[in-house]
């Protein structure tokens, strides 16, 4: 096959219709009859939970071993994308890394999934609900949701595969890529249909799962304001706040990944930190630093008990389930964002970061805003269920703020916190988005900063039809990750086949056996 017929830099038009139409058919549906779309919806739902739940399970979980088991080889000294020294410092890097999953939803999910399990433990284990004994669960189930699996399948395996394909053999940085181990080049012929559909329900599948936080931040957003600062928590306020995410994501997004991208991350992950060392030092800090120390080594060792529960089946299909669909519609184009800002790295290094760094860091965030709320809860039942239970998750942040000295402040940090963290998303969405149409991982400033503005748009509208359309599209993306799971099933064996050719080539394999050889004739001679 010639290199003209699939190398382009210019945006795939059928890609482009189809992934496009199909998000404004979704809105147009949904003006018409919301109830009609949300029923499609959860019936789809139903159905994709109950015939790929299990096969989520262990995708996620072989994705994460075999990419532990590389990084602790001989091939985790393999460096990616043809570059000697890493283009990013560590820091930077692993900010931007860090920006990608937590800014989809774990600012808030960090003060509701914690107390949520507290108050009802998870069917897996013995019922201590409200009790001292259920801190350890309501942890550990959370640390599973948004720990070493979730984060292995944004940004491990499909990212090795992938550099390899684009910076070595200049094959186009597109989601198709992932079905390279099955198909060979033939996927990136530009009429390949299968290569097309691959990329559209990738696109269609990310475009989801940010019009659906985007809207659903913004709602919590308003809520916060309401409540620091008594501004009104109308839909007017909603659709400037989801104004002002477009306009901070659409400069950073402009400037590029060197620039924009990277400063806002790397000043949102400062700002993160200080956000979470204040609530550590102001909140109750022996009980944060022992239960999060306790409750990773209840995760551990339950973790593949957790990671593989088939029991309820209801309960799976509204936790588990729903997450991993979640974050296996956004893995492709996640790997395609690390992959372009991870040049230079080894394999140990990207694993390491990606499988193990950023989850721990997730995972004591989640203990310092959930611990201080259980804590608060135990102290004085119903003080931070309640306004859960009525308000829902930015209810439960601001009585957990309100519990701390303070605690204006903390609310107002909480607010500053979200609102970069939903910009770092949307731009670096769009931002591959933007590659995946083209192919190219520098696409046109042009093409990143539309994309961004369609997202905006569409949330806004979204916003004005109603919540419910919020939380359809939301659960929309589990649907769309049925075919997106199989694009990555691929990647399994095929990461492992880069690393070793790429062993090959850079020597490793054969120092490795010539060191084995020399040390076995010494010892002959010996």
């Amino acid at each position: 096959m010639r290199k003209q017929d699939y190398v382009t830099n210019q945006t795939d038009k059928t890609v482009f219709i189809i992934s496009g139409g199909f998000l404004i058919l979704f809105v147009i549906l949904s003006m018409m009859n919301l109830s009609m779309v949300e029923n499609w919806i959860n019936q789809s739902f139903a159905v994709s939970a109950k015939f790929f739940g299990s096969y989520w399970e262990v995708l996620l979980l072989a994705n994460f071993v075999i990419g532990i088991a590389l990084a602790f080889s001989k091939y985790g000294k393999v460096r990616l994308g043809k570059m000697e020294k890493p283009e990013n410092g560590y820091y930077r890097w692993v900010a931007m890394i860090l920006c990608t999953l937590l800014a989809s939803g774990g600012v808030f999910w960090a003060a509701s999934e914690p107390m949520t399990h507290f108050l009802s433990i998870p069917p897996l284990f013995e019922d201590t609900s409200g009790t001292l004994a259920g801190v350890e669960p309501a942890l550990a189930q959370s640390f599973l949701h948004w720990g070493f699996l979730a984060w292995a399948i944004l940004g491990t395996l499909a990212t090795i595969l992938l550099m390899y394909l684009h910076y070595n053999k200049g094959l186009p940085m597109k989601p198709r890529a992932f079905l390279y181990p099955v198909f060979g080049e033939k996927i990136f012929h530009k009429k390949s249909v299968i290569g097309s559909i691959a990329d559209i329900v990738s696109i269609i599948a990310v475009a989801a799962g940010t019009m659906g936080p985007l809207g659903f931040l913004g709602l919590q957003l308003g809520y916060g304001l309401h409540h620091v600062f008594g501004v009104p928590n109308n839909l007017t306020t909603n659709i400037i706040i989801v104004g002002l995410l477009i306009v901070i994501a659409a400069i950073s997004v402009a400037t590029g990944i060197d620039r924009g991208i990277q400063l806002l991350s790397r000043v949102n992950v400062g700002l993160t930190v200080l956000l979470a060392v204040c609530i550590l030092i102001l909140g109750p800090t022996l009980f944060i630093l022992n239960k999060f120390v306790s409750g990773q080594g209840f995760h551990l060792q339950n973790m593949l008990t957790m990671a593989l529960y088939q029991g309820d089946q209801a309960w799976l299909g509204w936790w588990t389930v729903f997450f991993w669909g979640w974050f296996l519609g956004y893995a492709p184009l996640m790997a395609i964002f690390i992959a372009r800002i991870s040049r230079g790295r080894t394999i140990r290094e990207l694993i390491i970061a990606v499988s193990i760094v950023a989850p721990l860091v997730t995972n004591f965030w989640f203990t310092v805003v959930g611990g201080t709320g259980i804590k608060a809860e135990l102290a004085t039942p119903g003080v931070i269920s309640g306004p859960l239970n009525d308000g829902g998750m930015p209810a439960a942040v601001m009585a957990i703020m309100d519990q701390l000295p303070l605690g204006a402040v903390l609310a107002i940090g909480f607010l500053i916190v979200t609102l970069v963290f939903v910009a770092t998303t949307v731009d670096s969405i769009s931002y591959t988005v933007a590659v995946s149409l083209t192919g190219s991982d520098e696409p046109h400033k042009m093409i990143r900063v539309f994309w961004v503005v369609i997202f905006g748009l569409m949330s806004m509208m979204l916003l004005a039809i109603g919540e419910n359309s919020i939380a359809a599209i939301q659960n929309s993306i589990v649907v769309t990750a049925v075919p997106v799971s199989i694009l990555m099933l691929p990647t399994l064996w095929g990461a492992v086949q880069v690393a070793k050719k790429l062993a090959a080539e850079q020597k490793i394999t054969v120092r490795s056996e010539s060191t084995n050889k020399s040390s076995s004739n010494s010892t002959r001679e010996a």
